[in-house]
C-alpha cells in the first residue's frame, strides 16, 4: 500500500484528463485520461480511497492511491450527461443525477443502479440531506425536488422561479438552510424545518441577487469553520463572492479567475476554497484574506470540476 495522500485533490477538464494536485505545491503528480467524454463532477469518497469522475453517460470510480488509468469500477445506466455525484457519510451508497432527467442511486458494494427517481426534466444538480435520508433534486425546468429515500417516494416539490434552471444546491452541514441558484445570477435560501412528520419543510428566508450572470455553483461552509457560517457563489463573471450567511452580506470577492468559476469546494475547517475555471485552472484561496495562494497549471482547456478532502476518514 503506498502512503495514502493526507490531501486529495483532483481537478478535470475538457481536455479530457483528470490532473491529481499536491495542495501545497502546486505539482500536478497523476494525470488520468478520460477520452470518452467530458467529465461533468468530481467527488472523493469518504474513505479518500475513490475518486468517482461523472461523465456522458457513465460514472467511472478511480483507485486513488493506485497509478492505474483504468477504472475500478463503472456504473452505466444513465443515458445522458452525468451532472451530480455524491456519497453517502459511510460510503456505502453513491447518488447521482443525470441530464436524462433521473435521479439515481447505486449500492457501492453491488453492481448496477438500486433506485431511480423521475424529475422529468434535466437534473443539474443534487445534494443529499446530512439526515442521509433525503435527497434534493433542481432541474433545468426549475423545480427543487425532495426524494424520501425512506418512503422512496417525492416528498416535497417547488419552483422558485419558473422556468429559470436551478443550477446549484447546498445545504447547511446540520440541515438548518438550504440555498439554490439559478441561471439568472440569484440564490433563494430556506430555513429547513423538521416537521411533526419526517418530511422536510421549506420556509423562505432570503432572496440574494448576488451576481448579474449566471451562478454556476454555490456552497455553503462546513462544520468546522463554525461559529462563521459562509456562502460562497461561483460565477460566470469571473468571480467568486462570500456572502456571510449572517444577514447575507458579502465578505469578499475572489478576484483572479480570467473566465467562467465552474465549481469551488471548501477545506474540511473552511479557512481555504478551491476553485476551478474555463481559464484553465484551478486556485487555492484563503478565506480570511481573500487572496490568491496558489495556481494549479497544467490543463489544457476548461477546467470544470474540483474535489478536495483534507479531512480525516469518518472512524
Amino acid at each position: 500500500m503506498s502512503q495514502q495522500p493526507s490531501v486529495v485533490l483532483a481537478t478535470a477538464s475538457y481536455d479530457h484528463t483528470i490532473r491529481f494536485w499536491e495542495a501545497k505545491s502546486g505539482r500536478c503528480y497523476r494525470t488520468i485520461q478520460y477520452p470518452e467524454s467530458q467529465v461533468n463532477r468530481l467527488e472523493i469518497t469518504p474513505d479518500k480511497r475513490y475518486l468517482a469522475a461523472a461523465g456522458n453517460p457513465h460514472i467511472r470510480l478511480f483507485d486513488v492511491n493506485a497509478n492505474s488509468p483504468q477504472p475500478v469500477m463503472s456504473y452505466d445506466s444513465h443515458t445522458n450527461n452525468v451532472m451530480a455525484v455524491g456519497f453517502q457519510c459511510d460510503g456505502n451508497w453513491m447518488y447521482s443525477g443525470s441530464e436524462d432527467g433521473t435521479v439515481k442511486i447505486w449500492d457501492l458494494r453491488a453492481p448496477g443502479c438500486q433506485r431511480e427517481y423521475e424529475s422529468r426534466a434535466a437534473v443539474n444538480t443534487v445534494v443529499l440531506h446530512p439526515n442521509q435520508t433525503e435527497l434534493i433534486s433542481g432541474d433545468q425546468n426549475g423545480n427543487i425536488r425532495v426524494w424520501d429515500l425512506t418512503a422512496n417516494s417525492c416528498s416535497c416539490e417547488l419552483v422558485p422561479e419558473v422556468d429559470t434552471a436551478v443550477r446549484s444546491l447546498t445545504v447547511m452541514w446540520d440541515g438548518s438552510l438550504v440555498v439554490a441558484a439559478n441561471n439568472r445570477g440569484t440564490c433563494y435560501v430556506w430555513r429547513l424545518m423538521q416537521g411533526t412528520q419526517t418530511m422536510t419543510n421549506f420556509e423562505p428566508l432570503h432572496k440574494l441577487q448576488a451576481h448579474d450572470q449566471y451562478i454556476l455553483k454555490c456552497l455553503l461552509s462546513p462544520e468546522l469553520c463554525e461559529p462563521n457560517r459562509y456562502l460562497a457563489t461561483a460565477s460566470s463573471d469571473g468571480t467568486v463572492k462570500i456572502w456571510n450567511v449572517d444577514g447575507f452580506t458579502l465578505e469578499k470577492t475572489l478576484v483572479g479567475h480570467q473566465r467562467w468559476v465552474w465549481d469551488c469546494v471548501f477545506s474540511v475547517d473552511g479557512a481555504f476554497l478551491i476553485t476551478a475555471s474555463s481559464d484553465s485552472t484551478a486556485r487555492l484561496w484563503s478565506m480570511s484574506t481573500g487572496e490568491e495562494i496558489k495556481v494549479y497549471k497544467g490543463h489544457q482547456k476548461a477546467t470544470v470540476c474540483c474535489a478536495l478532502h483534507d479531512g480525516t476518514e469518518p472512524s
